[in-house]
């Protein structure tokens, strides 16, 4: 221990006991610190490695990973958040010419009818200037009509 935990000065003394461990203080800083941590988890990398990885595959939740790890979902979130700023911002080729959106839909118990993709959905696509397009997705209302008589 020779250096001080905030402002890294070297100017660092003794200063009493605390819980059975020596205490220092910074000269510079007059900061209070005791060497070493306690709390720390040598565990803590892989479990936020495994759930970032578990997160990014859609494999799991947030409430699901503070279930697994014995944390909160709060916790979880974080963990995602703190892993997705580290990384450099995705670039997208200028070669894509259409991309495709999909959804993963969850039926527990039934399947619901009334809302999601069981229900007919009206797709209304355009292009309003070269190179950019549109897609409109309306849900039909409860009083259409399923087949024409023509």
């Amino acid at each position: 221990m020779n250096q001080c935990k905030r402002c890294g000065s070297e100017g660092i003394v003794k200063n009493g006991m605390v819980r059975g461990r020596q205490r220092y203080r910074c000269r510079a800083c007059a900061y209070n610190f005791i060497e070493g941590d306690r709390r720390v988890n040598d565990a803590l990398p892989a479990k936020k490695a495994l759930a970032v990885l578990l997160y990014s595959l859609g494999k799991a939740s947030l409430n699901m990973l503070g279930h697994i790890f014995g944390v909160s979902r709060s916790l979880t979130y974080r963990w995602i958040v703190e892993a997705a700023v580290s990384l450099p911002e995705p670039q997208a080729p200028g070669t894509i010419k259409e991309m495709e959106f999909d959804e993963m839909w969850h039926f527990i118990g039934s399947k619901k009818t009334n809302v999601g993709s069981s229900r007919p959905w009206i797709v209304a696509e355009g292009e309003p200037w070269h190179g950019c397009s549109v897609v409109v997705m309306l849900r039909l209302s409860n009083d259409y009509t399923a087949k024409s008589n023509i």
